[in-house]
């Protein structure tokens, strides 16, 4: 990836228009999976990852409509494993579409199964899919986390009775044992994920109903025991967890270090490089110690946004549409290179693969070159 740009910004190797949603774009296999909405219809469509022309659709009816007037959805990520494709629209619909063909697999309506209150939003987290099991943030009344065969569709076990949040599930090896990571409404949970047992749990809510858990734990493996960190607006705000089996022991805990308000920091040498505060007040970006919770530097009133981590660099997509290049590291704030790539707002995550760069706002989706 160049660190000079040209003076108009990274070439646009192609640009076409899109749906609404906040559902970010997946690159696997020379293929570019859209998961948008257009005319009543939730769609998630095979483009070909260098031209943008599209491959296959699938799509089927939605009702979705926002309480407080944001974007109808979907707002989920589609996760791809195996030659699937797997999507979860803003009504809790989860589909299994085949990565080659469009053709459905199968699809479940978890709302309707599951007994699922709307919530403020209705669904936003994405599926974790590992192993041959779809893992769902579904928040069921009795089924607040749902694992299905990722073959059939088939329920193999339910865990928790938490509502669901926006947060995405993670997997990760803690302290050696493979264990499923995931931010629920009220808690954070880690899971045995071949039946759901839970291995361990804390609480991590706002006392009011307002509140945003949105953004992933980020887990770190460290020698002295792996390290969780976990962050949500409105109330609980940010903090360290040490793992050790079924407990966890806090390392540090602040409401004014980094607050997710949705987009989940990056992790480097120690360091978290994230946004912090509500995103309609104009967020700050900061470098943050992992293990103290020091804040190394601030760049005030930065606004809202994504992160990419690429090797020693931070790729940052603000929700103005403004791209900037600059260097992860701990001493300041050090941009390299800035590009208005779009107009706002922009609030899906980008994806990068191979150098080339895709990201959407509400109505246009594009390629950009970052090899030259």
């Amino acid at each position: 990836m160049v660190e000079k740009w040209p003076a108009g910004g990274p070439k646009v190797l192609w640009r076409r228009e899109v749906g609404e949603g906040f559902a970010g774009p997946v690159v696997v296999q020379g293929r570019v999976i859209l998961f948008h909405r257009q005319n009543g219809r939730e769609i998630v469509e095979a483009l070909n990852a260098s031209t943008g022309a599209t491959q296959w659709k699938y799509d089927y009816p939605t009702v979705y409509r926002d309480d407080f007037g944001f974007d109808e959805g979907p707002r989920a990520a589609p996760t791809v494993v195996d030659g699937v494709v797997y999507t979860f629209g803003a009504e809790g619909k989860l589909h299994a579409i085949s990565l080659s063909t469009g053709k459905l697999i199968w699809s479940e309506d978890t709302m309707k199964r599951f007994g699922v209150e709307k919530g403020f939003f209705g669904a936003g987290g994405s599926l974790l899919v590992e192993d041959g099991r779809v893992v769902a943030n579904v928040g069921g009344k009795d089924a607040g986390i749902v694992a299905f065969d990722a073959k059939t569709g088939k329920v193999l076990w339910t865990a928790t009775k938490d509502a669901a949040s926006y947060s995405s599930g993670i997997a990760a090896n803690i302290a050696g044992k493979r264990t499923f990571v995931f931010l629920t409404r009220a808690n954070l949970v880690g899971l045995e994920p071949a039946t759901g047992k839970v291995i361990f749990e804390k609480r991590w809510r706002a006392l009011q109903q307002a509140s945003v858990n949105a953004a992933t734990p980020v887990i770190v493996n460290d020698p002295m025991g792996d390290l969780i960190f976990l962050s949500a607006e409105y109330g609980p705000g940010a903090g360290v967890l040490r793992v050790n089996g079924a407990t966890l022991t806090p390392v540090w805990s602040n409401d004014e270090v980094l607050n997710n308000h949705y987009a989940t920091p990056v992790y480097r040498d120690g360091i978290l490089y994230g946004f912090h505060g509500r995103q309609e007040h104009g967020q700050s970006l900061r470098a943050v110690e992992l293990r103290t919770g020091k804040v190394r530097w601030s760049e005030q009133r930065f606004l809202a946004g994504s992160l990419i981590l690429a090797g020693d660099k931070l790729l940052i997509l603000r929700e103005t549409g403004e791209l900037v290049l600059a260097s992860a590291t701990p001493d300041a704030f050090r941009p390299i290179a800035r590009a208005q790539i779009l107009p706002a707002t922009v609030r899906a995550f980008p994806a990068l693969a191979g150098g080339v760069l895709y990201a959407r706002n509400e109505k246009n989706l594009i390629a950009l070159d970052l090899r030259r």
